[in-house]
This record gives structure tokens, C-alpha cells and sequence, in this order.
């Protein structure tokens, strides 16, 4: 677990790992050069529990170098990741766990999430049809996720050099390795907050010009869903009018429909979205059944 000032939500997440059902573990957390006070709570936790192994970085490395360098310290061969602000649901780890022990191929699990505010109210619900649909960008949240580390060394680790999306950028190339799987369960709840590191993925990559519209449009559906999720506007219609995408792109007319929409009347955009990811989630359901882990379907 990499850590940067992560509270109020990092004493609920570290609980959350310390009371697994799988308990054979160490907790290896590296404070990033926090100033709010998430260096002296860790510290609390770990003189309460010896399999909190605690890092400390005098200088702030960043997201993808500071994940390396957790990463670094861990001495066993499978690694599980865990995000300062998110929830690992109980048997998340024994799920992930016996999945590697059964397929040695499997290079990384990560597990199926609901979307919960900064009050720890689900906001967004599971989402099974991302297990159908074939796309690049993986159907699990980071936080997740458990790997190899053997894969892991293998294709370098997270890119250091990236400005944003460093999760999707690592676990593609892991693919290339082995087998990258989905638990279709509830095992991880995702928050969704004014603070959360997306959302200073998402403001630096609207502002930078990429090479490919596709993804200059993926950092501002990132940056207008975590807004949105956490209760606000989304706030990309002006920037993204600024941007002049091309208006013949379907997926640029859906976001831009959404962001007029998320501007004048978030509530209902909300209740809207949750509604029609719950009955393709249903839908999925006749196709995908909880227990069993899915393949990402790569486009």
C-alpha cells in the first residue's frame, strides 16, 4: 500500500486488510512523504500489528514510482495491491489467493467493485457486463488487484515516466505474460472523493496533447466519473468543448451528451447511470456467474 495523504479514509482501509480471512500475510506500507498525518497513524498501526512492515519516503516519489518502490520491499513471490482509500471486502485476499494457487498461468486477479462516497454509501454498483465487453482498459479497479511478482519484474513494473494510467500500462504488459483474470464478486469497494488521485491523473491529461483522441476522451470520462460518483458536477463540458473533438465519434457525442447533462442536473445523471448499469449488470448475470474468474477480453 502506497500512501499519500490518505486521510480521513486510511485507518477503515488499512482495517480492512488487517482483518482478512486469510491472515498469513505482511503488510508492506510506504508512506510517500505525507503531510496530513498518515505517517504517525501507520505508525500507530504498526506497533499494534507486527505484519505491518512501514517505509517512509522523506521525498514525495509520486504514484507510479512510489508503487515501485512498495513493491520493492515485499519479500513474497505474490503481491496484492492496495489503494489508501479504498475497502477490501473479507475473503478478499483467500478468493484472489486460491486462484493463483490453482492456475499456475494466472499472472494477475483483481476482483469486481461497488463505487461507495466519502460516507461509505454505495454510490455505483457492480458492473458485470465490463467481464463481456473487449476493451484495453482493465475491468477491475488497481486497488484489486493480486499478482506475481515474478511477472511483475519481468516487464519492469509501473512506468515511472507516465503521466497517468500507469495501472493500465502495467497490466497490459503483464498480459503479455500470463493470464489476466476478474472475480466476478463484490470483493473491493471503490471510493470515490474530491481527493482521490484520479483526479489529478485526469486534471493533468486533459491538459496535455496526446497522441490519439481516444485518449485524451478516456482522461475526460475518468475525470468527469469521479466527480460525478463523488457527488459533484462533472466539470468537463468547457474544457472539453476547448479540446474540438471531432463531433462524428460516437463515444465523443456520449461523453459530451454526458457532461451537458452531469452540468445541469448531476442527481438525476446519477440515478440515470445507476439504473442502467444495474440491468446490464442483471443481463450479464445470465452469462456470468459469481465464483468463477473471467479472462479480460482484450480488444
Amino acid at each position: 500500500m502506497p500512501v499519500h495523504n490518505a486521510l480521513p479514509f486510511l485507518e477503515e482501509s488499512i482495517k480492512s486488510i488487517l482483518t482478512q480471512t486469510l491472515s498469513d500475510f505482511e503488510f508492506v506500507i510506504l508512506d510517500d512523504a505525507s503531510t496530513d498525518g498518515s505517517l504517525e497513524l501507520i505508525r500507530q498501526w504498526s506497533r499494534r500489528d507486527s505484519r505491518i512492515l512501514l517505509h517512509e519516503s522523506k521525498k514525495q516519489l509520486g504514484l507510479a514510482s512510489s508503487s515501485n518502490a512498495v513493491v520493492a520491499k515485499a519479500r513474497a513471490p505474490l503481491v496484492a495491491r492496495m489503494d489508501a482509500d479504498d475497502i477490501a471486502h473479507p475473503d478478499r485476499l483467500l478468493r484472489q489467493m486460491k486462484i493463483m494457487k490453482d492456475r499456475p498461468d494466472v499472472a494477475v486477479i483483481g476482483t469486481l467493485c461497488n463505487g461507495i462516497d466519502a460516507d461509505g454509501r454505495e454510490v455505483r454498483p457492480r458492473d458485470r457486463w465490463r467481464l463481456l465487453r473487449r476493451s484495453n482498459f482493465i475491468p477491475f479497479p488497481h486497488g484489486s488487484v493480486l499478482f506475481r511478482r515474478e511477472v511483475f519484474d519481468q516487464v519492469g513494473g509501473y512506468d515511472e515516466k507516465s503521466n497517468g494510467g500507469e495501472d493500465q500500462d502495467l497490466f497490459l504488459r503483464m498480459a503479455a505474460r500470463g493470464r489476466v483474470l476478474t472475480l466476478p464478486d463484490i470483493l473491493y469497494s471503490y471510493r470515490y472523493h474530491s481527493k482521490n488521485a484520479t483526479l489529478a491523473n485526469g486534471h493533468r491529461a486533459v491538459g496535455e496533447n496526446h497522441s490519439k483522441n481516444g485518449e485524451n476522451l478516456a482522461a475526460f470520462y475518468m475525470l468527469g466519473a469521479m466527480r460525478l460518483w463523488a457527488g459533484d458536477r462533472p466539470g468537463v463540458l468547457e474544457p472539453m468543448l476547448q479540446k474540438k473533438f471531432p463531433p462524428s465519434n460516437p463515444k465523443t457525442l456520449m461523453i459530451l451528451a454526458s457532461a451537458v447533462w452531469g452540468q445541469l442536473s448531476p442527481s438525476t445523471l446519477r440515478a440515470f447511470l445507476r439504473s442502467s448499469i444495474r440491468a446490464r449488470d442483471l443481463l450479464a448475470g445470465l452469462l456470468v456467474k459469481d465464483g468463477r474468474a473471467y479472462e479480460w477480453r482484450l480488444e
